[in-house]
């Protein structure tokens, strides 16, 4: 499948459906009326890695344990990443999409180079394909393609789309929005399916940055 990418004001107009600015199931819980959390890293193992989370490359096991660790500060828990260059991901989480297509994030970052491409990334995974590889779509903090930018998938990569852009703000927390379920249906042309795969984060070689609470909500 060829790439094409959208870049400006014109993807912008064009992708107003598809990047909607809306501004283990065991631990998907209410976070308040009509909001799921899909994961606040309240919990972690003996090493500090999120429980119920798995590594992209089990053959790099090590890094990624060492690079993504669950912090705390004045009292609120999140995931930071720390050179990792690797993807870690979630599975078997108790979510319609249909029913919850807002997801909601927080992301800080401290450090990224300039060659940082991507920055870093969520990965949504509403369905899989007939080999039962996810099918998602990326949401993206890239240091140097504009927001809007949308770069179409191939067989083997997902969709990418920009939300965030640049290498600022430092040390603020920055929060994102979309409307991941009208994104898929306009990328891939079909209905995802009734339970979502999962989630996944990526934080770029030599980047440091937090992720907070992960949470769904009904749209507006």
């Amino acid at each position: 499948m060829g790439i094409r990418m959208f870049v400006g004001a014109v993807a912008v107009l064009s992708l107003v459906g598809l990047y909607t600015v809306v501004g283990s199931s065991r631990s998907v819980h209410a976070a308040e009326s009509g909001v799921l959390v899909l994961e606040d890293f309240q919990s972690a193992d003996q090493d500090g890695f999120p429980v119920d989370w798995q590594h992209e490359n089990q053959r790099s096991q090590a890094k990624g344990r060492d690079a993504y660790k669950i912090q705390t500060e004045d009292g609120k828990k999140f995931l930071a990443a720390k050179d990792a260059g690797q993807r870690v991901k979630k599975r078997k989480i108790d979510w319609d999409p249909k029913v919850y297509p807002v997801l909601t994030w927080r992301w800080r970052l401290h450090k990224a180079p300039s060659n940082s491409e991507p920055v870093a990334a969520l990965y949504a995974s509403l369905d899989t394909d007939l080999m039962f590889i996810p099918v998602f779509t990326k949401y993206i903090w890239s240091a140097g393609k504009p927001v809007g930018t949308f770069v179409e998938g191939g067989m083997f990569s997902g969709s990418e789309l920009v939300v965030q852009s640049g290498v600022l703000p430092v040390g603020e927390w920055v929060e994102e929005r979309v409307n991941v379920y009208e994104d898929f249906k306009r990328i891939h042309k079909h209905e995802p399916a009734e339970k979502a795969w999962g989630i996944s984060l990526f934080a770029g070689p030599g980047v440091e940055i937090d992720f907070g609470a992960v949470t769904v909500g009904p749209a507006k």
